[in-house]
């Protein structure tokens, strides 16, 4: 006897969730290969050629599908605001993983959810009961217990993937806002030149000396470019296919991918911090989302 067809809404769900843990692994290969290219490369120097070969590649593609590279829309005020969380939230996050161990950065990134919910409370209105107001301090907590302050693990550098993930949580609410009509590749292209920004700031500040990428570089590079754009096509393509509150949670798989490479390539190993504050925040990301579910 022949099964019955999965309806619709449970097959798009299932073809969104395969694209977000997609998106996700993409995502975690772009880091290990920039954390990889910082062992011979200035930070800022990755920053900036990362940047223009993601800007280069969607200015192509926007090309390609009639979508305008310059209009009035792209001046907006929340563009540029947009702008400045993305150079503040790239930045702060490339020096994170080029100078801490990845899979911790990778964890404090998970917390971003997080800070988008309680920033849309506060920024839109949006109805935040008090049991999701306390699964946001307490992910938030799971992040503290990560970082160790006043413990002998505890180190200043761990704050960078902190600020890091503020910087995303602002782009992700100045993204929500962003007018209509700009499409995927100019949203990317702009990002992508906000990360150029990002490394020419930190180059003026640090005083960086740019080298001459070799072989090996030049493929790392070229490599987190492309995982890059396949990451960010893929999110686009998991938050259009199936319904949010069903594909959202599969972005904590990004967690298991970001432990993993920094285990296997860069002999990192986890703590019994790390894995509570893991615990901590996917479980209150979770109960935010199934909360917000119930409400919706």
């Amino acid at each position: 006897m022949l099964e019955a067809a999965a309806p619709p809404v449970e097959r798009a769900n299932l073809i969104g969730s395969i694209w977000m843990v997609a998106a996700m692994a993409a995502f975690a290969v772009e880091d290990a290969l920039i954390k990889a290219a910082a062992r011979s490369l200035p930070t800022a120097e990755i920053l900036i050629l990362f940047g223009a070969g993601g800007a280069i590649l969607f200015a192509a593609y926007a090309r390609l599908t009639g979508q305008p590279l310059a209009s009035r829309a792209v001046l907006a005020r929340v563009m540029q605001l947009r702008m400045l969380f993305e150079v503040v939230g790239r930045l702060f996050y490339a020096l994170a993983i080029t100078l801490t161990p990845l899979s911790s950065a990778t964890v404090i990134l998970q917390a971003t959810p997080l800070v988008v919910v309680a920033g849309a409370a506060l920024v839109f209105g949006e109805r935040v009961g008090p049991r999701r107001w306390l699964a946001i301090l307490i992910g938030l907590v799971g992040v503290i217990i990560i970082i160790g302050p006043g413990t002998d693990s505890f180190s200043a550098l761990s704050i960078l993937a902190v600020v890091g993930m503020l910087g995303f949580a602002g782009r992700d609410l100045a993204s929500r806002a962003a007018p209509a009509g700009l499409g995927t590749a100019i949203l990317g292209f702009y990002g992508f030149l906000a990360i150029i920004l990002a490394g020419a700031i930190y180059a003026l500040w640090d005083g960086t000396t740019f080298v001459r990428p070799d072989g090996h570089a030049s493929l790392r590079l070229l490599g987190a470019v492309l995982a890059g754009i396949c990451a960010y096509a893929s999110l686009m393509k998991a938050m259009r296919t199936g319904e949010v509150s069903a594909v959202t949670p599969f972005r904590y798989s990004r967690l298991l991918f970001g432990i993993a490479l920094g285990v296997v390539l860069f002999g990192e190993t986890l703590t019994p911090a790390m894995l509570a504050g893991s615990a901590l925040i996917v479980c209150s990301g979770l109960f935010i989302l199934w909360r917000g579910k119930r409400v919706s």
